[in-house]
């Protein structure tokens, strides 16, 4: 396992990615588990209107990552791409101190998160690059284990801002969030090499309904909505269903999102090391079980300690469904890699968009407990739809994957 995690460094530009993932991770970590708190507290919004905020930033980020997909699998250069998304996330934080009106927040973050959601599609689009490049046959290897120093962020992150939102407040946290996508910008403007221009290089189609050849991508397509949907609803919920409903304190939402992060990085790398053993398909069943029995247990648990256990359900399903399910579509369409990852975070915006509405209705007018039901009944529709999915000759994903379950 060493000589495979080092084989990966002779991958060009492998170290670079490794920094920038990292960054990304920690830089919204520090802040991602606090601001649904934020905003309903020190702003004033409702679960339902926080929700609504959300699902307005994923929107804008569906739309843009769609609008730049097929401009960079035909040689557009990838880097400008990279640094304008971390410029526009840094200034998302800024804007929360800044502005306190709701329809000012929902216009001005909305642009601005849309502005920013291309850094992670199009890092790892590069990076599958440049392991097509290099030769690597560790191409699921090497996206899981990059993958997994984004949730290395989520380790670290939400301790470190834990004591800089007792130190400094909210205002000291979200200036540290902006200063660390400012870092990742400058990273990039100074190390990250140009990709060369392919002469002659044509557009390629994103549009679903254009190419036969992405017929066979609706199904995985439609249940990887519903998994982030149900991931998405379970973040935006789990904040506010520890602090209201178990009564416990704010510290400890930091505690257990830490927890689940550290338990995500051995079973990312681990999933990758096995990715050609079993099938990634398979995998992507087993991940809606896991989260069937997770979202059972959260629907009935009476205390804290209990969310804390079944963190290793959460990390194994997150590992499963964010660590490989990016591998999943690179192969689904190996020779567009922006294309492969722009369907994959349009899924994953897609999910954010109607979980963070659903959940934030749910949790307003139900009760935040219910909400875990309804995340059961999700993840339920999208073992169906995986298993009657059939995809021939498309990387591991194989009819007699979804056979084996």
């Amino acid at each position: 396992m060493y000589h495979r995690l080092l084989n990966l460094f002779t991958i060009k530009g492998y170290g670079l990615f490794v920094v920038c993932v990292g960054l990304i991770g920690v830089a919204s970590a520090i802040s991602g588990p606090y601001l649904s708190l934020y905003c309903t507290g020190s702003i004033g919004m409702t679960a339902g209107a926080y929700g609504i905020l959300m699902a307005v930033n994923s929107l804008c980020g569906v739309l843009v990552n769609s609008l730049i997909a097929r401009r960079t699998d035909g040689g557009f250069d990838r880097k400008y791409i990279i640094l304008f998304a971390a410029i526009a996330s840094a200034s998302v934080y800024v804007t929360y101190l800044l502005f306190h009106n709701y329809f000012l927040l929902l216009v001005i973050i909305g642009i601005l998160a849309g502005c920013g959601a291309p850094a992670m599609p199009q890092i790892f689009a590069y990076a599958r690059e440049a392991t097509v490049a290099s030769k690597s046959a560790d191409s699921t290897f090497a996206t899981s284990t990059l993958r997994s120093l984004f949730s290395l962020g989520f380790l670290i992150g939400p301790l470190f801002g834990t004591i800089v939102l007792a130190q400094a407040g909210y205002r000291g946290l979200f200036l540290c969030t902006s200063s660390l996508f400012l870092i990742i910008a400058i990273v990039v403007f100074l190390f990250l090499k140009r990709k060369p221009v392919a002469t002659g290089a044509r557009p390629v189609q994103t549009n679903f309904a254009a190419s036969n050849r992405h017929k066979d991508l609706y199904k995985p397509f439609a249940a990887f909505i519903l998994l982030y949907m149900a991931a998405f609803t379970y973040n935006l919920n789990t904040p506010l269903f520890i602090v209201h409903t178990l009564h416990a304190k704010a510290h400890d939402v930091g505690l257990v999102i830490s927890l689940c992060a550290g338990l995500e990085i051995p079973i990312m790398i681990g999933l990758g090391a096995i990715a050609k053993k079993i099938s990634n398909h398979v995998l992507m069943m087993y991940g809606c079980l896991i989260a069937g029995v997770l979202y059972a247990i959260l629907g009935l648990t009476p205390q804290i300690w209990l969310v804390f256990v079944i963190q290793i359900l959460q990390a194994t399903f997150v590992a499963i469904v964010m660590g490989i399910g990016l591998s999943y579509f690179q192969d689904l369409l190996p020779e567009s890699p922006g294309i492969a990852t722009t369907f994959y975070s349009n899924a994953s915006s897609i999910g954010m968009l109607i979980g963070n509405l659903a959940g934030g209705a749910i949790a307003q007018f139900a009760g935040y407990r219910n909400v875990y039901w309804a995340c059961l009944v999700i993840v339920a529709l999208s073992f169906v739809i995986l298993k009657s999915t059939k995809l021939k000759n498309r990387g591991t994903v194989t009819e007699s994957s979804s056979q084996s379950m």
